[in-house]
């Protein structure tokens, strides 16, 4: 039946549910506008020299660089925001086109415009550390997430939805186990997948009970040298190498001997015509961090043999396990010690996430026991959890095939890195070692200053010169991770990468 006029009167527009929805959703998008206005010290000075559209881009730059908008935080659309200051649509258009070129806005028709990740600050509410501290180039080498970082694995080439489930069923079966404390040494399915994985990947022949879980390459190496307990010896480390594992050794009171590299890997003469008194020494034979030379097999046979005469251990710190991009990777050292003097260190961080904090390492025959007590005193492995999963992972094939895939990914970031920077930069400039390709900086280049300026447009490429002993054998040069090469803009990246350069040549 028609509706009379009266009848029609109860359905005016302001008396319908859905109109009252859409004036409600307006009034949260203005409340909404104005308390972002407000963060961002959005007042605009007409009168200003400074056209509008550079006030509202140094704004909101600002605003992200402060802390005030957080990775992650939605920001107006660009037509609503220009509602809201009264401009033209065109003007905020093009302060969001600038600010996504600078890399830190990200848009999309999914997710609105949002704050694109940037390498995380130090929270306001935290005591500041001490200029030129460990800490601080600690803080500096692990910020991220960022463009050309290096030590942290590429975030598509894992199967993040297949190891996530794998760990819901590990977390699951874990809550419902017994509530006993576990084995110090590790689990023992995650301890069988690991020696038979070295066996194969790695050429060491060794059984379960020598293998030890640890929470990263760090714990491994701090159970090491708490079970050897070489305090006031001398350490032969690599120079350049590790500021990290530099700073262990110093920990546990060692004297370091810096011994030089060259394209054979550490001078083991060297070192024997220096410093022939030592009690360990720490390499990275496989591929040395960070110039990327495999230790020959000249220097292998010449350092085991010294160690086994001289009672002196050998740490091999296995960082990047088979990552190498070209041809096989070379076998371990340890699968060459006959004598039991080489403690391997490997880790998951590279292969499948630092987050995870796993590890593990193989304990000589005659330091299984030792070990095994300083692991269940003072160092014991992450929950069973975690590690039943990657023991899963391996055990079903996954993380071989993880493996290959990935260095098919960081292959082609490599070359696509290479090819990007080659026209502008002398090939004498250039090298590709490990994960990394190495920018070479003239010697008055500050590279630690263009490092830390780089942070500033979400790139965070770690200086050459942090990863040597002292600042007289230092060489300026950017380290640019490979994993974490921009899969869009790259160009855009390394034209800003190189201007920095060149400013603070």
């Amino acid at each position: 039946m028609p509706r009379t006029i009266e009848q029609q009167s109860f359905y005016k527009p302001k008396d319908n549910p859905w109109c009252a929805r859409e004036k409600h959703q307006e009034r949260k998008k203005i409340l909404y506008l104005n308390a972002m206005k407000q963060s961002l010290s959005l007042n605009l000075d007409r009168t200003a020299k400074v056209p509008l559209t550079e006030q509202i881009r140094r704004a909101v730059a600002g605003a992200i660089e402060a802390g005030t908008l957080e990775p992650g935080a939605r920001l107006p659309s660009w037509q609503d925001l220009a509602v809201q200051l009264g401009v033209a649509r065109g003007t905020v258009r093009i302060a969001y086109e600038k600010l996504a070129a600078a890399q830190l806005i990200e848009a999309s028709q999914a997710t609105g415009t949002r704050v694109a990740p940037r390498p995380r600050a130090i929270a306001k509410n935290e005591t500041p550390l001490d200029s030129g501290s460990f800490m601080e180039t600690y803080q500096e080498m692990t910020q991220g997430p960022a463009f050309f970082q290096m030590g942290v694995p590429a975030i598509e080439s894992l199967p993040a939805t297949l190891f996530a489930r794998i760990r819901a069923h590990a977390a699951r079966a874990e809550a419902s186990a017994p509530p006993l404390y576990p084995d110090p040494r590790g689990e023992i399915e995650l301890r069988r997948e690991i020696a038979g994985y070295l066996a194969i990947a790695r050429g060491i022949n060794c059984s379960p009970s020598q293998v030890i879980v640890t929470g990263g390459f760090s714990a491994g190496l701090g159970l090491t040298l708490t079970g050897l307990d070489l305090s006031g010896h001398t350490a032969w480390v690599e120079n350049p190498g590790f500021p990290w594992t530099r700073k262990g050794l110093e920990i546990a009171r060692l004297s370091l001997a810096p011994i030089p590299v060259d394209e054979e890997g550490i001078d083991i003469e060297y070192g024997l015509r220096h410093h022939p008194d030592a009690k360990l020494v720490l390499v990275t034979p496989g591929q040395q961090a960070p110039l990327g030379a495999t230790l020959s097999l000249e220097r292998r046979l010449r350092l085991l043999e010294w160690a086994a005469a001289n009672k002196v251990w050998v740490i091999e710190d296995d960082y990047l396990s088979e990552l190498q991009l070209v041809g096989r990777a070379a076998p371990a050292l340890a699968s060459l010690d006959r004598d039991g003097c080489v403690i391997h260190i490997g880790s998951f961080s590279k292969t499948i996430s630092p987050a995870v904090r796993l590890g593990f390492l193989i304990a000589p025959a005659d330091l299984i026991s030792r070990f095994t007590e300083v692991a269940a005193c003072l160092t014991p492995p992450p929950g069973p959890a975690v590690q039943s999963a990657v023991a899963e992972l391996m055990q079903e094939g996954h993380y071989m095939r993880h493996l290959r895939r990935t260095k098919r990914v960081y292959a082609a970031k490599r070359q696509a890195l290479l090819e990007c920077l080659r026209p502008s930069v002398d090939a004498d400039q250039l090298s590709s070692p490990g994960l990394a390709v190495l920018l070479k900086l003239p010697k008055e280049t500050s590279d630690v200053t263009v490092g830390r300026e780089a942070v500033t447009f979400g790139m965070s490429p770690s200086p050459l010169s942090a990863w040597y002993v002292s600042p007289e054998s230092a060489e300026p040069g950017l380290l640019m991770g490979v994993a974490t090469v921009p899969t869009r803009n790259l160009a855009l990246s390394c034209d800003r990468l190189l201007e920095l350069v060149r400013r603070f040549s």
